[in-house]
């Protein structure tokens, strides 16, 4: 399972609307989109991995489109979006990575 959620460290506040997409780098070195979602009001991206795709060990992405969240807020931003790879190592455990976010930054890290 992959799960995200998005905090809005300037506000305080979860970041919701946010566009998230999940993909997979497959053996020809391109990307397959796995699934998307926009984040609800908790700022959570629950659905991205559809329940029919069993995760595997490789390289994904998330690709988070921070532009559609600032812009509506008409705050200034620098990064439009943020595009997160990792390594899944075991299908069989959960992967969450939160996003914290800001209009002139942002951190990541493997959560739980």
């Amino acid at each position: 399972m992959i799960t995200t959620h998005i905090l809005d460290v300037a506000k305080g506040k979860p970041a919701s609307g946010v566009p998230v997409k999940l993909e997979v780098l497959e053996h020809a070195k391109m990307w397959t989109e796995l699934g998307s979602c926009v984040t609800d009001g908790d700022g959570r991206a629950k659905n991205l991995l559809p329940a029919d795709v069993t995760l595997k060990s490789g390289v994904y992405r998330l690709t988070f489109d921070t532009a559609a969240y600032f812009i509506p807020l008409q705050v200034e931003n620098f990064y439009p979006e943020v595009v997160v790879n990792f390594n899944v190592i075991d299908g069989t455990q959960h992967y969450h990575l939160p996003l914290l976010l800001s209009p002139f930054g942002y951190s990541t890290y493997r959560g739980s």
